[in-house]
């Protein structure tokens, strides 16, 4: 047991404490700890697995009074594994993930703890639908904080465009609101600048009606990838807000649409959301269709099918970059296919070039959350296995993003990448004046920097 804290301390969260406190002799202890990013392996001495709002700040004032690192978990998918702490205090959001949805004013209450397959199948009998992360199991709280990208977001905006108000646990313990009308400036500094603030209990956010969407896949050989990849930047620079899409260089999946010679082998696949029908779809990407593909697949699907259809492995090694670009000149995707073939295959890993543009460069360009007026997104996301791939695959994430950095921004997607050095972290927020200004956010309501497992924002 750490020293700064006893028997008798444990006692006292306990008593107060409605959810479960847990510690590393407790069966659950290794299931709650588990976090995405298998490569981190941090052992937090106590976990608070809390129900409500009460308990998170009961957990906060526990580990600010004992001094203790303190790291919060509620999807688990942090880039650098920053649920876990080693020796501090984990604070679990897990089990508080409901999701109230109110039709008729288009919005949902959503707790800290919810994924984003859980909002999406609360909102799904209704046909309403807000911007969330592609990948099920990734956090609302992370998500969110950190900006929101997702299949939505050319039509939407980013998760934080549609943002209503969060309620937050304060460094001191204190439960507030901040919305446009409360607390403002924590409310601006809350859409981008991700858990610097507090522990967020609860978010309400705008629905949108959404009756039919389509999502198409369409897998090429990897040396179509020149070819193709400059048809898809054409179709989606020409093609409406409702489209949005990723190429994608990937290990053949064993699907029944992926042609047997490409199983497991490396190939080109294109992702193509379209918040419409399928007939729609088809007309806008014909210019994809005529390139060949030789699989195919494309159907309309309830919003929350395709969010599942998305799920990536758990507790699996990962690593990974971005770089904002506002044009995709063809030099551009040349050296980003041509970086393919260093890929590990066959693995998990992801060599994406993901859609910008529409609402996302439209709303919130105030807000601390770098280039929201590039059109593209590329993200090297490593996944892998064995231990033993793990410098090979860390090479090719930073040599991607090394290639593409004549056309590049500078400014990562933060949400996407891992530890950062200051210049690009700064960068990612905005720039100098947008972390000046989530620096003196930071120092009226977190002084001490107990939330600190982040792309720190450090009080001064």
């Amino acid at each position: 047991m750490n020293e700064r804290i006893t028997q008798d301390d444990l006692r006292k969260l306990d008593k107060s404490f409605t959810g479960n406190i847990l510690i590393s002799e407790d069966l659950s202890y290794e299931d709650s700890r588990s976090i995405f990013n298998a490569m981190i392996d941090k052992k937090p001495r106590v976990i608070a697995r809390c129900l409500g709002e009460k308990d998170v700040a009961r957990a906060v004032n526990f580990g600010r009074d004992l001094n203790l690192e303190i790291s919060v978990r509620g999807g688990g998918h942090s880039a650098a594994g920053w649920g876990q702490t080693e020796g501090g205090l984990m604070i679990d959001l897990s089990q508080m993930n409901k999701v109230e949805v109110n039709p008729d004013n288009l919005n949902a209450r959503v707790e800290g703890g919810a994924t984003w397959i859980d909002v999406a199948k609360a909102c799904q009998p209704h046909n309403l639908v807000t911007t969330g992360g592609t990948c099920p199991g990734t956090g609302v709280g992370g998500v969110t904080l950190g900006g929101g990208w997702g299949w939505l977001a050319r039509k939407f905006g980013l998760g934080c465009d549609n943002l209503l108000g969060v309620k937050l646990v304060t460094a001191s313990g204190k439960i507030i609101k901040a919305s446009d009308k409360e607390h403002p400036e924590l409310f601006w500094a809350l859409k981008g600048g991700g858990g610097n603030f507090g522990v967020a209990t609860e978010f309400t956010f705008r629905l949108h009606s959404l009756p039919v969407t389509t999502m198409g896949y369409l897998i090429f050989p990897p040396d179509a990838g020149p070819g193709v990849v400059k048809r898809f930047r054409d179709v989606i620079s020409e093609g409406p807000d409702e489209i949005c899409g990723e190429v994608v260089y990937m290990t053949g999946p064993p699907e029944d649409f992926v042609p047997p010679d490409l199983v497991n082998q490396l190939c080109l696949g294109l992702f193509i959301f379209h918040a419409g029908p399928e007939n729609e779809l088809k007309k806008i990407i014909k210019p994809l269709l005529e390139a060949g593909p030789v699989g195919q697949l494309i159907a309309e699907m309830p919003y929350s099918d395709i969010l599942e259809s998305d799920a990536v492995e758990p507790e699996i090694r990962h690593f990974s970059s971005s770089e904002h670009l506002k044009a995709l000149p063809d030099k551009a995707i040349e050296k980003f296919c041509a970086r393919a073939q260093d890929m590990p295959v066959p693995s998990n890993c992801l060599q994406a070039l993901s859609s910008w543009g529409g609402e996302i460069g439209r709303k919130g360009l105030d807000g601390p959350i770098a280039d929201r007026d590039a059109n593209w997104l590329v993200y090297p996301f490593g996944m892998w296995a064995d231990p033993e791939y793990d410098s090979r695959v860390i090479s090719w994430v930073k040599a991607v993003c090394s290639d593409l950095s004549p056309y590049a921004t500078g400014s990562p997607y933060l949400n996407l990448t891992a530890e950062e050095s200051i210049e690009r972290k700064i960068a990612g927020y905005g720039g100098k004046k947008k972390y000046q200004r989530l620096v003196k956010v930071k120092e009226k309501y977190d002084p001490d920097n107990i939330f600190r497992l982040n792309h720190n924002i450090e009080p001064l």
